[in-house]
């Protein structure tokens, strides 16, 4: 048997090593604690973290335009009537012809007037008749005044007959004017030079003369230039004035535009379509347009540049549209934003951001001012920050 001492440090020793073991077990357990908490603080920083994506608003054309239809007109259109009435004797001028101002376009055959002229001739050759003896026995009657051959009374009254009879001259030549005048509508003429739109009559029709009732000869329309006729939104009626360029298109004439000028403005906004109406004068020398026609008249929508970004940015808030912008601390700020024109996919901003604000897309509807985030990087296809 060994000796107790021998054992008793036996015993020492693998009470150490125990000791050991123990604390270096210890050690490690402490260890993989101190990491795996360091380890979760850090995954919990990250998830903490909030990433977005921001884009830099881009800013759009002070010229930008609008699309409105319009009405071609021309520039001066009439309906042509006649001013005697009979028959229609003869007719020069079709639809789609083109006349100049004075051109014959029909010719009338007027029985009536041409009698009630031939008699208003024979009553004034008959005035004019009396009118010369009325004067002679004035100047007789005069003579015999001055010997005191007839009194005063005598010669007034033949002196009232000579007047009468110069005041029936007067009225019989102002008759026969006017027929003359009417004789003279038998020709139907042009009032300006254009082309004739339309023909309502034929060879032996009736015509009445006036335009109350009776229907229109021709109707003729001047084409180079045009007039468009615009009835223009409020919400664009501060953004036009008269000497502004235009361009106008038709769909029966793809890829050609023609620039026109606006040349009038109404002073006034129509009550009940809220519209304001322009006149654009438009040059027309190839008569490729034709009045009558439904054009798209692209006038001014802004006056000014304006701001635009995504309608992905917008947030909707109980006191209004918002946009959320960062800074370069990656605090969050709630900007009050006044949007323009809702183009469906992006928003034009009249006021509320400014050129180089970082606008976050896609932000969460729980952020709020002050929130610290994080920009994502900018992916490689394109995607992310910008």
């Amino acid at each position: 048997m060994p000796p107790r001492n021998r054992e008793w440090k036996r015993a020492k020793i693998a009470i150490w090593i125990v000791l050991v073991l123990l604390a270096l077990g210890a050690l490690r357990t402490v260890i993989a604690n101190v990491l795996q908490s360091r380890s979760t603080e850090q995954t919990t920083r990250q998830n903490a973290t909030q990433y977005v994506n921001v884009v830099t608003p881009t800013q759009t054309e002070g010229s930008g335009n609008t699309l409105l239809p319009g009405t071609l007109r021309g520039f001066v259109e009439s309906p042509i009537y006649a001013r005697s009435t009979g028959y229609l004797l003869h007719w020069y001028a079709d639809i789609g012809a083109r006349v100049k101002q004075g051109q014959l376009l029909a010719e009338l055959d007027t029985p009536e007037i041409d009698q009630e002229l031939a008699q208003a001739l024979a009553q004034r050759q008959q005035t004019s008749s009396s009118l010369g003896l009325a004067k002679s026995s004035l100047d007789r009657w005069q003579q015999l005044r001055q010997r005191d051959a007839v009194s005063q009374q005598e010669l007034d009254e033949r002196q009232s007959t000579y007047a009468q009879d110069v005041a029936n001259l007067a009225a019989a030549d102002a008759n026969v004017k006017r027929l003359q005048q009417l004789e003279s509508f038998k020709r139907i003429v042009a009032p300006f030079a254009g082309v004739v739109t339309q023909r309502n009559v034929d060879v032996g029709d009736l015509i009445d003369a006036g335009s109350g009732t009776s229907r229109a000869l021709f109707a003729l329309a001047q084409s180079d230039p045009l007039r468009v006729y615009v009835q223009l939104p409020q919400a664009y009626a501060q953004n036009v004035s008269v000497g502004q360029n235009v361009v106008v298109t038709q769909a029966e004439l793809p890829g050609q535009q023609f620039h026109g000028t606006i040349t009038h403005i109404s002073g006034a906004i129509d009550v009940p379509t809220r519209s304001l109406q322009i006149e654009v004068t438009l040059p027309n020398p190839d008569s490729k347009l034709r009045p009558g026609a439904y054009v798209q008249v692209a006038v001014p929508a802004v006056a000014h540049a304006r701001l635009m970004v995504p309608g992905n940015a917008l947030l909707f808030r109980a006191e209004g549209p918002r946009v959320a912008v960062v800074d370069s601390k990656g605090t969050v700020a709630l900007r009050k934003i006044v949007i323009a024109q809702d183009l469906g996919l992006s928003l034009e901003i009249e006021s509320g951001i400014e050129p180089n604000d970082k606008v976050i897309i896609n932000p969460s509807d729980s952020v709020a001012d002050g929130d610290h985030v994080q920009i994502a990087p900018q992916q490689p296809n394109g995607k992310g920050a910008s």
